[in-house]
């Protein structure tokens, strides 16, 4: 008996050992633009990578998405090839993924699937991707004129394009602007800009952009602000509007890493815990010396790198028997983000100045907080949610 009771022993901590290989052995596959397209985007997907090794792959979509979307299918079609890939997170969710995932869930059906900002009709979304995050496109359509507005602005310029005009919340979210503008007492302007995607490609894009804003500011005066959808057309719009002395709410993906570093000069490193803080602080130090403090601002927190760490975070949960891929856990997710959101910023509060340290204070009591979405007919999308979150003004 006592033999009996040593093998069953043993076998039962085999039985656990293999276990845990096999859950370890899980890997997840993280899809994101190009740097040229969306840095931020590209730098999370490599930082998840330094913090989990092989255990994440990570891919890119081709530049010109929109022409190349068979080359999308093929994308996902060769990360589900790999039977160690159990989740994909896609940020951003680019027209043709819905395509690209269809194809995909022909021979995988059991990868658990995140999308990060889709382009695609809400619903199509829902139906294909277990969780769906993005930024409360819908509510930014009252909260960037209104921070405009506490900017000081009395215009109000939309840069878009019949592309990004498509694509249902970007519409309804302009046409809020429009709206809260009008009450706010702020002239709102339409502008339409080349689409990167286009002839002319992102180097036209942002050419069009250097040379518009002084146009848009010699007509309306310095009290302009400006809004792009783009995320390519934030750097030279971030430029511009500093040398114009203009006003800038917010980039279309908040955060104090888009478009500021690169706009005005900053060496940003996102491998080193610490720059998150040091990036605020050189941006708040240059635009000091431009002259255009309270002039601009942006989420305090990198909206795009925290839905990639999250959702990976989550999916290595799933991988690992924590939860369940069929069993969505929205407080568990929420914990993920803001697990992310608190490391970025509690290595940073030493040797900082008063102002600052008022500002890392608040970003710690920060969760990041979820809500559903909700559509015109009222149905309810338990999975689809969205993240609102308050200024940093630098």
């Amino acid at each position: 008996m006592k033999r009996l009771a040593v093998f069953l022993l043993a076998l039962a901590l085999a039985v656990s050992i293999v276990g845990v290989c096999f859950a370890a052995s899980g890997k997840v596959a993280i899809v994101t633009n190009t740097v040229s397209q969306n840095e931020e985007e590209y730098r999370s997907a490599e930082e998840m990578v330094r913090k989990y090794g092989d255990r994440v792959v990570h891919v890119t979509w081709p530049d010109n998405f929109m022409t190349e979307q068979e080359q999308m299918v093929t994308i996902l079609a060769r990360l589900a090839a790999d039977y160690d890939i159990k989740a994909i997170v896609i940020n951003q969710a680019v027209p043709g993924s819905n395509a690209a995932v269809d194809k995909l869930k022909e021979t995988r059906d059991d990868i658990f699937i995140v999308y990060c900002t889709p382009q695609e009709n809400p619903p199509d979304v829902a139906e294909r991707a277990h969780v769906v995050l993005q930024p409360n496109e819908i509510e930014m359509g009252n909260t960037i004129p209104v921070q405009a507005a506490a900017l000081g602005a009395k215009t109000f310029v939309h840069y878009s394009f019949p592309r990004h005009m498509s694509i249902p919340f970007l519409s309804i979210r302009r046409d809020m602007m429009r709206e809260k503008c009008a009450e706010l007492g702020i002239e709102f302007v339409d502008a339409t800009a080349p689409d990167p995607t286009g002839d002319l490609g992102l180097p036209g894009a942002q050419q069009f952009i250097l040379e518009d804003v002084p146009k848009m500011v010699e007509r309306y005066g310095e009290d302009t602000a400006f809004f792009s959808t783009n995320c390519g057309m934030q750097i030279p719009l971030i430029a511009s509007v500093v040398d114009t002395k203009a006003i800038y709410p917010q980039p279309c993906c908040p955060s104090p890493y888009h478009g500021f570093p690169a706009a005005l000069g900053i060496e940003s490193d996102l491998a080193n815990p610490n720059n998150l803080q040091y990036v605020i602080d050189e941006t708040r130090k240059i635009l000091t010396e431009k002259g255009v403090v309270g002039r601009l601002s942006t989420w305090p927190v990198p909206v795009a790198m925290t839905f990639t760490a999250g959702s990976v975070d989550y999916a290595f949960r799933i991988i690992d028997g924590e939860t369940d891929i069929n069993n969505f856990d929205k407080a568990l997710l929420e914990q993920c983000l803001s697990d992310y959101t608190e490391t970025e910023t509690t290595l940073t509060a030493t040797q900082i100045d008063d102002n600052t340290s008022l500002l890392v204070k608040l970003i710690k009591r920060t969760d990041v907080e979820l809500t559903e979405y909700v559509d015109d007919a009222g149905k309810e999308y338990p999975s689809y949610l969205f993240s609102l979150i308050g200024f940093l003004t630098y």
